[in-house]
This record gives C-alpha cells, sequence and structure tokens, in this order.
C-alpha cells in the first residue's frame, strides 16, 4: 500500500511539471499589464470616420440597344448578283452591300428616254401648229372649230410629255435601287441570302444592320425610386426631369461602371404591368468596345454634392434589424451606436444618419468586443481611399 501511494505521489507531481511547462510555452493572447495594476483589454483598431463632400449614387442594370436598327431589303424584285461586304464587318454610309441584276432596268430607262424623245417631237409640232393657226386666225382663213382642235393637241402633246419624263423619273429610280447601299454607319450580320437568288421587293430580308457609334442603354427604375431620384434631383436645385443627367455605364464584367453617358430618353409613362418607368442612356463607342444586346449597369447621381461621413464596411456591425458602429472612448470603454447606411463611395460605406464624423469608432477587432469589458484602442488614420481587399 505504502508503495502504490509513493508511486501515485510521483505520478501527480511529474503532471503537475508537464502542465505547468504546456502553460508557459503557449502564446499569449492578451497584452501584457503594467506591475500592479489592471489586466489590459483586447487590442482593437480605432480611427475617425472620413468627412468630406460626396455625390450620392445609384447602380442600376440594363441593356445595351443599337441606336438604329435595319433589316436590309430590295426595293426593285430580280436576281441577286453580289454582296458587297464581308459578314460582321463594319461599313459606312453609302457602301455598296448588294446589286440586283440591273440589265431588265436599263432597258427600261431606254425604253422610257424613247418615248420621251417621241413626246418631245410631238410637242414641238403641236406647237408649231398652233402658232400657224394664230396667224391664220388673225386673217380669219382658219374657223374656230380647227383652232380649238390645234390647241388641244398641243395641251395633249405636253401632258403625254410630262408623263413620259415622269416614268423616266421611275426607271431611273429603279435602275439605281438595283444597287443597294448602307443607309448609315454600322455594322452588318452575315448575309442571309445567296448570289443568284431572286429576290422579291421588299419582302426578302437580305441581312441587317445596326449603328456602332454611339450606343444605347435602356434601364428600367421601380416606381419609388423613380420620384426619390426626380424628388432628389428637384431639391438640388436643377429641372424636376432626368433627361440630360449625366451618369456613367459599364459592362457587367467591369467593377465599377466609367463610360461616361448622359440620359436622353424617360418614357412617358409608368409600366402598368411591371409598374417600372423606362429610361436611356445614350454612350459613346468610339473604340466599338460595346455590342447591342449586351447586359451593362449604369451609375445616376441622386442629388447634388454634400458633406457626407464614411466608414470601412469593416466597421459596420449587424444587431438584430439595425445596423451599428462601436463609439469608443479614451478610458477605453466601448458604447454602441445605431447608424443608417447608404451606398459605398471610393470603398467606403456611406453614413446617412447617427455619426457628424467627430466620433473615434473600431474599425477592426469588433469580435473581440464584449458587453462591459474595456479595450485597448490603436489609433490609426483612415486613407481618402480605401484600398480593395487583397
Amino acid at each position: 500500500m505504502r508503495v502504490s501511494a509513493v508511486r501515485l505521489t510521483a505520478a501527480g507531481a511529474a503532471l503537475a511539471a508537464a502542465a505547468l511547462l504546456l502553460v508557459h510555452s503557449l502564446p499569449s493572447t492578451a497584452q501584457t499589464a503594467p506591475a500592479g495594476g489592471p489586466p489590459a483589454g483586447p487590442v482593437v483598431t480605432v480611427a475617425k470616420p472620413i468627412v468630406r463632400e460626396v455625390q450620392e449614387t445609384q447602380i442600376f442594370t440594363g441593356r445595351f440597344d443599337a441606336t438604329q436598327s435595319v433589316t436590309i431589303k430590295s426595293r426593285v424584285p430580280g436576281y441577286l448578283l453580289a454582296a458587297g461586304f464581308a459578314d460582321g464587318a463594319f461599313v459606312k454610309k453609302g457602301d455598296l452591300l448588294f446589286t440586283v441584276d440591273p440589265r431588265p432596268y436599263k432597258a427600261a430607262v431606254d425604253q422610257a428616254k424613247a418615248a420621251v424623245s417621241v413626246s418631245d417631237t410631238t410637242l414641238q409640232f403641236a406647237q408649231s401648229d398652233l402658232d400657224r393657226a394664230l396667224q391664220l386666225q388673225k386673217t380669219g382663213n382658219i374657223t374656230d372649230q380647227t383652232f380649238d382642235q390645234r390647241r388641244q393637241a398641243l395641251l395633249q402633246a405636253q401632258a403625254r410629255s410630262t408623263g413620259d419624263k415622269a416614268a423616266l423619273q421611275a426607271a431611273d429610280l429603279n435602275l439605281e435601287f438595283t444597287e443597294i447601299r448602307a443607309p448609315f454607319d454600322g455594322r452588318m450580320s452575315r448575309a442571309l441570302v445567296s448570289e443568284g437568288t431572286l429576290v422579291g421587293a421588299a419582302d426578302t430580308s437580305l441581312a441587317t444592320i445596326v449603328a456602332a457609334d454611339p450606343i444605347d442603354f435602356y434601364f428600367e427604375l421601380d416606381e419609388g425610386t423613380f420620384l426619390t431620384l426626380e424628388r432628389a434631383l428637384a431639391e438640388s436645385g436643377a429641372k424636376g426631369s432626368l433627361v440630360g443627367t449625366a451618369v456613367t455605364v459599364g459592362t457587367s464584367d467591369e467593377a465599377e461602371p466609367k463610360r461616361a453617358a448622359v440620359i436622353d430618353f424617360v418614357d412617358n409613362r409608368v409600366d402598368q404591368a411591371s409598374g417600372t418607368m423606362r429610361l436611356r442612356a445614350r454612350v459613346p463607342n468610339g473604340d466599338l468596345f460595346l455590342t447591342p444586346g449586351l447586359f451593362g449597369r449604369v451609375r445616376i447621381p441622386v442629388g447634388g454634392p454634400k458633406q457626407g461621413v464614411l466608414v470601412p464596411d469593416e466597421a459596420i456591425a449587424s444587431d438584430q434589424t439595425r445596423r451599428i458602429v462601436y463609439l469608443a472612448a479614451e478610458d477605453g470603454s466601448v458604447t454602441p451606436k445605431p447608424v443608417t447606411v447608404g451606398p459605398k463611395i471610393d470603398g467606403y460605406r456611406l453614413v446617412r444618419s447617427g455619426l457628424d464624423g467627430s466620433e473615434t469608432i473600431v474599425i477592426n477587432g469588433l469580435v473581440r468586443i464584449r458587453p462591459g469589458v474595456k479595450v485597448t484602442p490603436k489609433a490609426t488614420t483612415l486613407p481618402s481611399t480605401a484600398q480593395p481587399a487583397k
């Protein structure tokens, strides 16, 4: 029994020594307190919010569309001789796109010219015949009926000449229409018909062309947002319409819309089915990068510039339905403060209400904060623009 007790005592001593060694080997997570003072609280980073003039904005999604889009069709029937463009090529206004066999129309022009020559000759003869009748009428050597007949012949010759000249103009137009040209600068689709196809007048689609520069961006706002933007615009002193508002537009894969654009159209009524208002922004597209049909985003300013308080997103915590930040006092005490937040500006979150910018807030280490526990604040200064997280 004494041997067992001695063994147990030795084992307990060994365990105690091992535990003491383990404790000394663990790294310390708390800051060392001054000798004889209370233990130091957890270390948190604190800073003053950024206060400067800001422009509040909102982002909406939409789709790019061409300012002009036309389905190319022939205005005269005939056999298609050739296509004068490469599929998908950019063309200029007036470039030759298709050629319809012009030979029947050249023959029609020649026939119309011959008819004009005949009518002109007939008109000249009728005019001379009437002039002779006028001389004979003065001497009484012609009856009134014969004179009226010659004047009637002149009037008929004049009408026939006018009609034949109009027919020649129509024949010239039909001959001109055998060359189908681009109505504006733009990008072509593929040719929808092959050479040798018999095409009809205005019933055969040959290709499509869309304007490339500028390009339109269509998007929709719900009724509440539309009223908010209109009211904010009016309160800033501008005219009560979003038309003429400068915005920025970007594609769906861009982090921030950067292309300058201007809203040039607001629909005249709210869509009753969707409850939205349709708007359009016109975007310069000199590099031809933007293509109709792409999704994109537009950033719209809300009102005018104003003083704003900006804080990092990391400084904002959620308390059930509220957003809060923690105010740090000089003695290390921390107080939660409810705030109302807005959009991100230059990487920071806009605080609409709850802060005036004079406070010191916790921006890092929120998970270490406990009710009634003081912290050890480590002061820093926020940069003017938030750095993206790596």
